[in-house]
């Protein structure tokens, strides 16, 4: 059976019957995205990762409680992902040893010697080119490309966010790289 030409639905079905292939035809269409959303959503890419995971392993958990009616299944699994980040949030804020410090001497040398100020520095400043580069975009490129980069939506995704043609949200993003590329180079 070539999974790759099923629709969502019938890939859920499969999972519901244990379907392993199903799953991982599904972990190939959507694990950009979810990882995107997570990364969003908490800043720390470990943790995006483990958001990942626990996503897919909840689909495979409770595809069964999935209703077409209600919503399309990237729309399910979005909602699955923004859940699990809150959750994941939640538990940082409530618990205090995320937030604690130690003071032994060891994890102090440890910790001055994994801080590069110069680095730190630099990462600031690409940064603020990049987010100042950004803000001379028209806003139609801006949205587009936040959609591409920082949601990890396709084309077509965007496309159908947006209500524009496919072609439309290629050039948007095209001409929106090019003038990025400019202002970049032009700066530095």
């Amino acid at each position: 059976m070539d999974y790759k030409k099923l629709d969502d639905q019938s890939l859920i079905r499969l999972i519901v019957r244990s379907q392993e292939s199903a799953l991982s035809e599904l972990y190939d269409r959507y694990s950009r995205l979810v990882y995107s959303m997570a990364l969003n959503a908490v800043g720390d890419s470990a943790i995006a990762e483990e958001i990942t995971q626990d996503v897919f392993i909840r689909i495979w958990d409770h595809a069964g409680t999935y209703q077409a009616e209600k919503a399309k299944v990237v729309t399910w699994i979005a909602s699955m992902t923004r859940n699990r980040a809150i959750d994941i949030i939640r538990r940082q804020k409530v618990r205090p040893e995320g937030h604690s410090v130690s003071w032994s001497i060891e994890t102090f040398d440890a910790e001055m010697d994994a801080i590069n100020v110069e680095q730190t520095v630099e990462i600031s400043q690409k940064r603020r080119r990049i987010r100042l580069a950004i803000s001379e975009l028209p806003e139609e490129q801006r949205q587009a490309l936040a959609y591409a980069y920082f949601q990890g939506y396709t084309h077509r995704e965007i496309a159908e966010v947006l209500g524009e043609p496919l072609g439309t949200v290629k050039t948007r993003i095209r001409l929106a790289m090019q003038k990025l590329r400019q202002l970049l180079e032009e700066e530095e």
